[in-house]
């Protein structure tokens, strides 16, 4: 039965009010002002409306000094809201002054990596580095020993490679940059308020800036391109506003407003505050004020003997306030000045103002009416003027963007975060000041180096991004997150290192073609690496200085065929004498003298006797692995048939019968097959022939091609366990 007359009365409610209502209550240094109405076919209805002054100071500067009187207000406007409703009323819509707001503005670039279309994920990567920047730099300039909270954060202008865009989405690009203004709030004045709504039994449903709430209706979207002023002059400050571009591009706020009129007024006449606040109200109406001064006396004064005394203080307020308007605008003027709030209301402020600012009169302007023609009031128990612009912004505010602020934990420690409706895990990571290096992958450290003068970066993997969980699942960085959510998140990591090798440059694939002696052979170029020669297996590093030779010299060719030349007479360079040291470019001519006779190799060390008699064969790293190879293979023509470093294989591997055995046994690769040499305590390139079914007996190809780890290698190097061996025939 109950559940049916809840449903009826809904069903009622929704006739008379075709919109969802929404209660705006203007908690100002004076007095509080709360209205209540619904959108409905682009315009706002207000349904009831309230004011009612402090009957304390509770409030001064904007700022809550007493939150039980200021909750006990707040209950009295509620209650004869909700008489005039009929119906109660449980979610209040408020503002904050902006005397407490604080502003950076930052301007953040970010690298792409190579060409390629913006993402949202860089884009959000790019918002959130600008808020975090204009956080730590908040922190950095702040000399205030109070706690701020982030509030949001607006982006004035995006930059594809510099080049500023309205939007970023799907555009190509290497760079893009923000220019991003973030406001932040002192905890103590977010937390006053809500103790005073939450005293007066209401919940938040939504919390603006007063100077953002005034801007809704004073100055709309349309009129944002223009370099326009918005001054909220309340009692405790005066708020100010700039747009330009299409947005609002700066807040400000000066420490002197209505009270320091009133005040004013309450001197000259002596009066009380209260009785001031009367007059200096009634002589912004224009007319005659009656009034009773703290002698009993019944006292009267006109609209223009009130402007002659605030003069003075008018003309202090409007030159700071034209200070701030020019400072916040660049150092230069703005186009026009709106004006709201009571105070803006004195004669002859807005003339000053318009003097200090250097402008035409007609130029500043007090918005009230003008700008309300498109509310709908249907309760008209308040004049539609200037002092109702803030709280119907209120409630405008809640329809274009709802802010609250909720909590939720991050990393098991609880943050509060300012609502907007449109939370990310990312906000929370900034509220949290969680490194924004440690939310997106991280590349590997990258290497640059010049080759033949032209700069060159090698990048570094990327790493994995932070790992992130949401109430115990896996999510992203752009997850929605309401109050009460546990989010997790582990830091991102770094990919590995580039690497690079000077084999893997495109320049080292390009090889000469030279003929020596009649046949067509094939070299690599050699590398120069800080001025040394170095292989194609060596590892560049940051800021080597490469340089890719076109060339090569007799000595290098020779020693890459494997010959050898007597003398430099026995060279000749397209026909011409040549030494080792002549250069060998591309599609030259080389012939050299070749000697028949085998050279005579240097002999293995004698192997010592050791103490029982045995002997140990030892050898030097330079030395020859044998001693009487070279004289058994100079005889018999087909020795002589045979090329250089055939010869010498097939001679180093006749001597082995002459060599001692020994139980030593080592354990090699020789063509990605596993070889065990066994029989010596020291092995030689050489002994690997008697243990593998290699065919020396003829020739198979140009020369045979010997390798250890990679590297060229002599038939008398020395080997040693685990090395990689190649032999192969060069065809």
């Amino acid at each position: 039965m109950a559940e049916r007359k809840s449903a009826e009365k809904k069903t009622a409610d929704n006739k008379k009010y075709p919109g969802q209502l929404v209660y705006g209550l203007d908690i100002g240094t004076r007095s509080l002002v709360g209205t209540v109405g619904y959108m409905f076919n682009k315009t706002f209805h207000v349904v009831a409306i309230e004011s009612k002054p402090h009957e304390t100071r509770a409030m001064q500067d904007g700022q809550i000094h007493n939150i039980a009187a200021v909750a006990e207000s707040i209950t009295e406007v509620t209650s004869r809201l909700q008489i005039k409703l009929g119906r109660p009323l449980h979610e209040v819509c408020i503002a904050a002054a902006g005397r407490v707001l604080r502003t950076i503005t930052v301007h953040v670039e970010q690298e792409l990596g190579d060409t390629r279309d913006v993402t949202n994920e860089d884009i959000y990567s790019l918002e959130l580095l600008g808020a975090q920047r204009a956080y730590e730099r908040f922190i950095k300039e702040s000399t205030l020993n109070l706690k701020f909270y982030c509030v949001g954060y607006t982006v004035q202008k995006y930059y594809l490679d510099k080049y500023p865009m309205t939007d970023l989405l799907a555009h190509k690009g290497t760079e893009i940059g923000a220019d991003v203004i973030a406001t932040f709030l002192p905890d103590e004045v977010v937390d006053g308020l809500y103790k005073a709504v939450q005293m007066s039994g209401l919940h938040v449903a939504d919390l603006t800036l007063e100077p953002i709430a005034a801007m809704e209706v004073a100055i709309p979207q349309s009129f944002r391109m223009l370099n326009l002023a918005l001054v909220d002059v309340g009692a405790g400050t005066s708020d100010i506003s700039i747009t330009r571009d299409e947005s609002i591009v700066a807040y400000g706020m000066i420490p002197s407003a209505g009270d320091e009129l009133t005040e004013a007024v309450a001197k000259a006449f002596l009066t009380d505050f209260d009785q001031a606040e009367h007059i200096k109200y009634e002589a912004s109406k224009g007319g005659n004020v009656t009034f009773t001064d703290i002698m009993g006396l019944e006292r009267k004064t006109t609209a223009k003997e009130v402007e002659e005394i605030v003069k003075d203080t008018v003309k202090i307020m409007t030159r700071e306030t034209s200070d701030q308007i020019k400072k916040l605008n660049g150092g230069k003027p703005v186009s026009a000045i709106f004006v709201v709030g009571g105070g803006g209301k004195m004669p002859g402020y807005t003339e000053s103002l318009a003097e200090e600012m250097g402008i035409d009169p007609t130029r500043v302007a007090v918005r009230g009416e003008d700008v309300l023609k498109n509310i709908d009031f249907k309760d008209k128990s308040l004049p539609a003027d200037s002092l109702l612009v803030t709280p119907i912004g209120i409630c405008l505010n809640f329809f274009r963007q709802r802010n609250n602020f909720i909590f939720v934990s991050f990393n098991d420690v609880q943050y509060k975060l300012y609502d907007n409706n449109k939370l990310k895990v990312m906000d929370a990571a900034v509220q949290a000041g969680f490194a924004n290096a440690d939310l997106f992958p991280k590349r590997g450290a990258e290497i640059a180096y010049t080759i033949n003068g032209e700069k060159r970066v090698v990048r570094g993997e990327t790493g994995e991004g932070a790992q992130i969980k949401l109430n115990g699942d896996e999510a992203s960085l752009n997850a929605s997150i309401k109050a009460g959510d546990a989010i997790e998140v582990q830091p991102s990591t770094a990919g590995a290192p580039a690497h690079l090798t000077i084999e893997e440059l495109p320049e080292f694939t390009e090889s000469l073609k030279v003929v020596f002696n009649g046949s067509e052979v094939e070299i690599p170029k050699y590398a120069e690496v800080n001025g040394a020669l170095q292989s194609g297996y060596y590892e560049v590093r940051d800021g080597d200085e490469i340089i890719m030779r076109n060339y090569v010299t007799v000595s290098q060719l020779l020693s890459f065929l494997d010959v050898k030349a007597e003398k430099d007479s026995d060279i000749m360079i397209n026909h011409e004498p040549a030494d080792s040291e002549t250069k060998v470019y591309e599609n030259f001519t080389v012939e050299l003298l070749i000697d028949d006779t085998p050279h005579e190799e240097e002999e293995y060390d004698v192997p010592d006797e050791d103490a029982d008699g045995s002997e140990t064969e030892t050898f030097d790293n330079d030395e020859a692995a044998s001693e009487n190879t070279s004289s058994d293979a100079a005889s018999g023509d087909d020795a002589a048939q045979m090329d250089p470093g055939e010869s010498a294989a097939s001679d180093a591997v006749e001597q082995k019968a002459a060599e001692p055995v020994d139980n030593t046994a080592i354990n090699v690769i020789v063509n990605d097959e596993d070889v065990t040499l066994t029989g010596k305590t020291g092995y030689v390139f050489v002994d690997v022939f008697d243990h593998i079914d290699f065919d020396l007996s003829k020739p198979h190809g140009k020369m045979v091609i010997t390798k250890k780890n990679g590297m060229r290698a002599e038939y008398s190097e020395r080997i040693k366990d685990g090395d990689r061996l190649e032999i192969y025939w060069e065809k």
